[in-house]
C-alpha cells in the first residue's frame, strides 16, 4: 500500500489555472498508473487523467488539451496543471495508485487514494 496526500487545490476565476500535486509516501516506479479523478457535487467519480509506469498518458475528453499530467518517480510525486478551467471543472480531486501485481494465481489489482482536494472554479 501506499499513502497518498494531494494539495494545491482552491478557488480560481474561470479561465485561470491552477497545479495539483500528488506526493506518495513510498516509491511509485512499480505503480503501474498514477492517475487524478474527481467527483463533482451529485455525480459518480470520474478519470481526470493517467500517467503509466511505461510514460503514456491518457485524458478524459473534457480535459484534452487543458489539462497535463507528469510523473516523476524520483521525487514519489505526480502532477495535474490545469488551464483554461471552467466552471465544470469544480470537484473534489483525488489522486490514485493503481498497481497490478501478477502471481501463480493470476493478477491481483491494489488501488490506493488520496483524500482529495477541492477546486472550484467561479467568479
Amino acid at each position: 500500500q501506499v499513502q497518498l496526500v494531494e494539495s494545491g487545490g482552491g478557488l480560481v476565476q474561470p479561465g485561470g489555472s491552477l497545479t495539483l500535486t500528488c506526493t506518495a509516501s513510498r516509491s511509485i516506479i512499480s505503480i503501474n498508473d498514477m492517475g487524478w479523478y474527481r467527483q463533482a457535487p451529485g455525480k459518480e467519480r470520474e478519470l481526470v487523467a493517467v500517467a503509466s509506469s511505461g510514460g503514456g498518458t491518457n485524458y478524459a475528453d473534457s480535459v484534452k488539451g487543458r489539462f497535463t499530467i507528469s510523473r516523476n518517480n524520483a521525487k514519489k510525486t505526480v502532477y495535474l496543471q490545469m488551464n483554461s478551467l471552467l466552471p465544470e471543472d469544480t470537484a473534489v480531486y483525488y489522486c490514485n495508485a493503481h498497481k497490478i501485481i501478477y502471481s501463480n494465481d493470476g493478477p491481483t489489482v491494489l488501488d490506493d487514494w488520496g483524500q482529495g482536494t477541492q477546486v472550484t472554479v467561479s467568479s
